[in-house]
């Protein structure tokens, strides 16, 4: 498979770790029964609305607990 051996190396230490948190978010995603996708569309579209500078407890809302129904994975 070429996509395996491609994602072998990154070009820098930060693209790596650009990598690795993407790829954690998915799993994190997959094995709490989410759509990767929607849990993705679902985190980019509203966390730059929310002010996690002032309240911390703002980022309890991108828990995989926490999402709306519309993340669920549809083989749940």
């Amino acid at each position: 498979m070429i996509d395996r051996k491609n994602f072998l190396f990154a070009n820098t230490p930060r693209g790596a770790k650009a990598s690795a948190v993407i790829f954690s978010i998915i799993e994190t995603a997959k094995e709490n029964g989410l759509n990767p996708y929607a849990y993705l569309v679902y985190i980019f579209k509203n966390a730059p609305n929310w002010d996690i500078h002032n309240n911390i407890n703002a980022l309890e809302l991108l828990l995989p607990s926490n999402v709306p129904e519309s993340c669920n994975s549809a083989a749940r």
